[in-house]
């Protein structure tokens, strides 16, 4: 396992967060555009799902993946590859990214975290499921800005 944590570069995370996104997405990438911003602190790791680098963790988590090998959700990850590891999927997902950015978005997951699973899954899922027809599929990943590269894998 310490071999596939150097070829993937998942050993540099240092404790941050892996998000993992569907990189054709317009909305995803809006989503992850947004947490670039806000991650002041430097919290956040981001891959889009095709990337090479996050190969093992994706075999590894299959069940997470849609038949057509993307995420239909927004995947992050907590110390992946390695003992400990937590995958978290929607609403989950959501929660875990706002508690990382600085003030006022730890309180505003507080407040989120209050909605019953039973609703804000289903509601994720929802969006999810139209994210194409919200923002469109891009034809390729986009390419990140240049002070932003050494955040993605």
């Amino acid at each position: 396992m310490r071999h596939l944590e150097r070829v993937s570069g998942l050993d540099e995370l240092g404790g941050r967060l892996l998000v993992v996104f569907d990189g054709h997405c317009g909305f995803c990438n809006g989503w992850v555009r947004w947490l670039l911003r806000r991650d002041r602190r430097d919290r956040l790791r981001f891959a889009a799902a095709s990337s090479p680098a996050i190969a093992p963790l994706l075999e590894r988590h299959a069940e997470l993946l849609d038949p057509g090998g993307v995420p239909g959700t927004v995947l992050v990850f907590r110390n992946p590859l390695r003992a400990g590891e937590q995958a978290l999927t929607r609403f989950a997902a959501t929660l875990a990214l706002l508690r990382e950015l600085p003030r006022p978005w730890p309180a505003v997951a507080a407040a989120l975290g209050w909605i019953p699973k039973s609703l804000s899954d289903p509601l994720y899922c929802l969006v999810a499921r139209w994210r194409y027809r919200i923002r469109g599929r891009l034809e390729s990943c986009s390419i990140p800005a240049a002070e932003d590269r050494a955040r993605f894998l």
